[in-house]
Formats: C-alpha cells, structure tokens, sequence
C-alpha cells in the first residue's frame, strides 16, 4: 500500500549561523495546469477515495504522496477517516488543496492515541519531510545558551548550543550568537568568572592576560579563594536569573562600606562590575516589568512572503529577537501560519510559561496542551488585547514589517544581479540554484572537497557539502584529480536521487517560451527578459506548489582551463550538460582582476567595478571559507588523534613541555615563533616548525 520514497535527509549538518532567507520559489506554467487540471483532479480524488476506506476512525496522522514517492502533505487529524474524505469533496476547496489533491497518488495513516500526541507527530513530520504544501519553518537551527558550569570547584562561563548534558545552571536561549558573546564578555567584568577549558586552568602556573585586563579572578593560581570565588559564581547565577535588582543594591553596598573604609581600589572594583551589569541591561531595549518569563510571535504578510519576528523574554529582560521566513503560500491565513510554525518551532526548544501571539489561531488550546504535555508544566498560548502584551505585540509586529521590507529589497537587488550574471555568461536562463566549487589542502594532506549553493534568496547554507577526498591513487596536490573525484561523487549521486526523467516539466527541453534550453539543467528559471518593475519582480518569484530542484543551473569552478575541462570531462562522461564557468585568480591574486572561462568562447575579463565580478567574488570567496574551514577542521582533529609528534622534531617529551606552558593545543597555535621559543627544549628551528605547521595557507 505504501509507495517507496527516497531518502531525504541532508547529507550532513553545517554548523553556521545562517542568515534567514526568503524561500526558494519558482514559476507555474499556468497553462499547463489548465490542460491537466481536469484529468489530475479527478484521479486524485480516486485514489484518497480508494485509500480513505482503509483510514482509522480515530486520532492519527496522514501523509498525501505523490506519484514518485515524494510527501506532498503531511495532516492531522481527530478522526482521519473523515478528515480524509473530507479532500474528496467535488466543490468547496481552493485552488492551493485542489492542486495537492490532483498531484496526490497515495495516502499513509499513522495512529496516535490522543490529538496532541498526533500534533506533536505532525510538526515533527514536516520539520523532517518538508512537504511542499505545508508551512515549514525553513530556517530553524538550535539557539546558544548560556552555561555556568557546577561540575569543577572553580565552575566555568561559556556559551552552550546542543543538548545539554554536561551539569550546571543554563540560561537562555539567546536570539544570536553575538548576543551570547556580548552578554558572556559583559558577566566577565561583572563577576570575574573563569572562561577557559578545564585542561587550560589545571596547567596555569600564573594568571593569563584575562585576569590583567579585569575580567577574571585567576582561581587557577589561588589570587581568590575558594569561598570568595563561590561569592561570585552565586551572584552571576542570581543576576541571571530575574535577581538582578538584589544583585545591583549588594554590590551598591559593598561599594560603599569599601569607600567609607577609604580602600578606593576595592571601591573601584565595586564600581566597574556595577557598570558592566548596567551596560548589559542597556542593550536589551525593550523590558517589561509584567512579563517574567515569555516567547512573543509576531507575522506580518507582503508580497505573498510572510515574516514571523521572534522575541525572547527570560527573568524579566529582553535576550534578543530573530526573523523568519517560512515557505507559505499566498493563500494561507496569518493564523493558519502561526500555527504550524508554532509546532515546528518548539518540536526541539524548550518552551516558556507563556506564548504571546499576534494572530489568533484555531487550535489554541491543543497547541497549549501538547506543549504543556511536551514541556512538563503548563503553558498558556494568548492573543493579548491591551496593555503591556499588547505594547510587545506591537513592537514584534514592527520588527517584522521592517525585516521583510529588507528581505524583499534584497531579494528584488539580488534577482537583477542574476539577470546580469545569466547575460555576461550567456545562460539560457536566469539561474536558481548555482553550485560553486573549490579545494583545499596542505601538499596535499587532509584533501577536502567543498560545494556551497547559492540562489536568488542567497547562500543556502542548508545545502553546503564538503568531501573529504579519498581516492587511494590520487597524487598528492593534484588539483584536477580532486576536482575529478568531487564532481563524480555529486553528480552521480544526483542522477541517482533526482533522475533526469523524473523532473517535472519545465526543467529541461522546451523552454516556457518555445524556446530550445538545455534539457539537462536545472530548475525552469525566469527567462531573461528586461528588469522588472517590483510587483512584476515580486510575482515572478512569488511562492507556488512546484518542488525544489537539487540540479544547478550554472556551475562555478574555482580555477581555469584546466579545472574547467577536467570537470566538462567528467560531467560528459555521466550524460550531463550544466551550463559551467572558471574563474581564475588574476596577477598575484589580486581581487578584480580575475579571468573567466566559458566553453566555446575565448577566455575573458570583467570591468573592475563591474556588479557581477563583486558577485562572482563573493560566490567564489564564500567557497573558498567553507573548504578551507572544512579542511582546517579535518586538520585538527587528525593532530588532535596524532599528536604534536607529526611535526618533525616533537616528541613526547617537548609535546608535554608545549602543553604544559601552553595549556592547550589552540594556545600553541595562536602562539607566536617568539613565545614557542620560551618553552624548555625548544629552539629557534623547532619554534618556526611549530609555527609554519600551524599558518601555513591552505591551497
């Protein structure tokens, strides 16, 4: 009864904060549909008609599949059977549920014993399938915290994102990683707890440059006692958790009986950790004395684009705010919205006392109780009428008009840019989804492979890749034979996954306008026509139910003739024709003067100021970071198995002497040649090894 789907999750997970981006939309043939309508409608309400009869009567999940195996929509529902019988109906549904039904093929049912077990269920199933007819949260990652260790005697501040296993007191979640970093820096001066790693403490003989600039007590070599150093940590955890006013008027009065007792240099003290705790509630802005403990969600609709404005509120201060942009269609209600990002939102966070909403939303009180149920304690979900809430609601409702208005800008500026890129190079089309690709390596050593995707919306960082290299027969530093192998293990694992036959219409052969595109390239994109006005920008990439495409429209190689024939040798000997351009370094390495190639035409250079090469720079510098990070990173963890002993001349006994100065391997690589000199047994020689180990640049 089931029908098989490909595997669909990401290859791997970047760790990066990612820029929130509008999503990826794309053109529907309307005349197409017309012709098909028809036809399509009818065999989808057959087959929910056919499987409908097979539906439980009772509370569950359903997922609607089309006829290649893809999830369309996933639903839930009290009774399945009806809900699903419901979609059959000959009149009545708009055209947004007419078009999922004419592509649905199948259905599967999964039982759950009480409706907020299936709502539970179903955020969790769109947050992994991300079916093309629902509201998915598309820019969802894990937010940092921020953690006071209690598993050491001197315990530790540092910023935690992940799950939270290692014990102590967590505070948070912050809307950034900047404000994680700028409130941890800010309790540094105001407590003077320790920041640095447990092996790094164990090893100081002296206190570190932290301590002499006032933002650590150095318990690592006793300048404060045991007790006193538990003072501080019960203050910071205190301050973090809504005491702050106590926290202020203690220190206010240890201040003052050291300035009666004429010690002014334990008043000044006093007086620079009072400054630094005001300066943290300084940048929180907007701070209701009603509300202790709450996450405010504000949506705001424009251009059929919706932003939903994210603020977090914990012990009564204001820990930051973050835009979204989830994949919605036009037809869909501001509640409607709000409630599948809601469920999406909390399916892995933690979640408040009280949820403040700008729309109200059907299911409020079964959203409220799955949270609860999820959480542990009650959680009340409310759409505030007056007052302080209100005050909040309206200021989130702000931060989303001005957020999207950005977006929007950005993204009208970024689709000319796309036009002009797809003219320099002579594209059939504007593209959608173009793939960059580079290598780095030492001589070499640790070969990593690097693809990063960018479209009008952006870079998709989501969809970034990195290949470790791994052919046993390669030379080491053959750039071609890297390049090789990257490209045969991507574009064969595309033909596998996304067959040529299986894309839909529009993607290939006969272009929307009758014209000849290449049958083998990516998604249909806009056809280069003159600019646009933005309402005709707006409606070309307004949102539509036609699946994303994993086939790049232009491919980008970072280096030249060579680079380029080896990966047009590869491509044809797999059947694929993508459209793909070079860009070489110019003279130097000087930015600006790069040179680019292109099948079929004589090599060429763009004016300096020219919008499309800063463009292409950017495309190819973004490449350049992610693979030089990804080998860097696979460096590390490679010397962190072998040991300081892979460089020539380190041995046991000089590796525990660099560790025993340094502390830890990043302190040896930050160190300078004359710093790795004051170590024991380390000479000249040996300290420029060390050194050029370390910063030699990757190719």
């Amino acid at each position: 009864m089931n029908v098989p789907k490909k595997d669909i999750e990401p290859e791997i997970e970047i760790e990066a904060d990612e820029e929130p981006s509008l999503p990826q939309t794309e053109e529907v043939d309307a005349l197409a549909i017309g012709e098909q309508a028809a036809d399509s409608l009818a065999a989808g309400r057959d087959a929910i008609l056919r499987y409908a009869k097979l539906a439980p009567s009772q509370p569950g999940v359903y997922r609607m599949i089309d006829a290649r195996g893809d999830v369309l929509y996933v639903g839930k529902a009290k009774n399945v059977r009806n809900r699903v019988r419901a979609y059959a109906r000959p009149a009545g549904l708009d055209t947004r549920i007419e078009r999922m039904i004419a592509a649905t093929r199948a259905l599967e049912f999964v039982v759950t014993r009480t409706e907020t077990e299936a709502l539970l269920l179903e955020a969790n199933l769109i947050k992994r399938l991300r079916p093309r007819f629902n509201v998915t949260l598309r820019d969802d990652k894990s937010f940092p915290y921020i953690l006071i260790t209690s598993d050491h005697w001197a315990p530790q501040i540092l910023k935690h994102r992940g799950a939270r296993t290692r014990p102590g007191h967590y505070f948070g979640p912050f809307a950034s990683v900047w404000a994680v970093n700028r409130t941890v820096n800010a309790l540094q001066r105001a407590f003077l707890l320790r920041s640095c790693t447990d092996p790094f403490f164990e090893s100081r003989t002296r206190p570190c440059l932290l301590h002499q600039i006032k933002r650590c007590s150095a318990p690592c070599t006793n300048e404060i006692d045991f007790a006193e150093y538990a003072v501080l940590v019960g203050e910071a955890n205190a301050f973090l958790s809504g005491r702050s006013k106590a926290v202020k008027d203690e220190l206010a009065g240890e201040m003052e009986k050291a300035s009666l007792a004429l010690d002014f240099e334990r008043a000044a003290v006093y007086r620079d950790r009072l400054a630094a705790l005001s300066a943290i509630q300084s940048h929180q802005g907007v701070n209701p004395r009603g509300v202790e403990e709450a996450d405010v969600f504000a949506l705001h609709q424009q251009g059929g684009f919706a932003c939903v404005e994210v603020f977090f509120f914990r012990t009564g201060q204001n820990w930051g705010n973050r835009a979204y942009f989830p994949k919605a269609d036009r037809s869909i209600s501001p509640g409607e919205i709000l409630e599948a990002f809601l469920a999406q939102f909390y399916d892995d966070k933690p979640c408040p006392r009280l949820i403040l909403i700008s729309h109200d939303i059907e299911d409020r009180e079964l959203l409220a109780e799955a949270l609860a149920t999820k959480s542990g304690h009650k959680i009340e979900v409310m759409v505030p009428r007056r007052g302080e809430k209100k005050d909040l609601i309206e200021h989130a409702l702000a931060n989303a008009r001005e957020a999207l208005g950005r977006k929007l800008a950005e993204t009208s500026s970024q689709e000319q840019l796309l036009r002009q890129l797809a003219a320099t190079f002579g594209l059939p089309r504007v593209p959608r989804r173009i793939e960059v690709y580079d290598n780095s390596h030492i001589q070499g050593s640790n070969a990593v492979g690097a693809m990063i995707v960018a479209g009008a919306e952006g870079f998709r960082k989501r969809d970034y890749r990195k290949f470790n290299i791994r052919s046993a027969d390669l030379t080491p530093g053959d750039d071609f034979a890297m390049m090789r192998e990257v490209l045969t293990r991507r574009f064969k694992r595309l033909l596998t996954e996304a067959p040529l036959s299986s894309r839909p219409a529009g993607e290939g052969g006969e272009s929307p306008g009758g014209a000849s595109g290449q049958a083998t390239i990516a998604v249909a994109g806009l056809d280069l026509l003159p600019p646009q006005g933005e309402e005709e920008l707006l409606q070309a990439v307004s949102s539509t139910d036609e699946p994303e495409s994993p086939w790049p429209d232009l491919v980008l190689i970072d280096g030249g003739q060579g680079q380029l024939s080896t990966a047009r040798e590869v491509l044809t000997q797999l059947g694929v024709d993508v459209p793909m351009v070079a860009i070489a370094k110019g003279p130097d390495r000087d930015a600006g003067r790069e040179t680019f190639f292109v099948p079929g035409r004589d090599s060429f250079k763009l004016p300096p100021r020219d919008p499309v090469l800063y463009f292409v720079e950017r495309l190819r510098d973004e490449a350049h970071r992610f693979a030089v990070g990804s080998h860097r990173a696979r460096r590390m963890r490679d010397l962190r198995e072998a040991g300081l002993q892979e460089i020539a001349g380190i041995g046991p006994t000089r590796k525990r002497a660099l560790l025993h100065h340094f502390g830890t391997l990043k302190a040896i690589e930050r160190a300078s040649v004359t710093d790795l000199m004051q170590v024991d047994g380390i000479s000249a020689e040996t300290a420029r090894r060390i050194y050029e180990f370390f910063h030699e640049g990757a190719a």
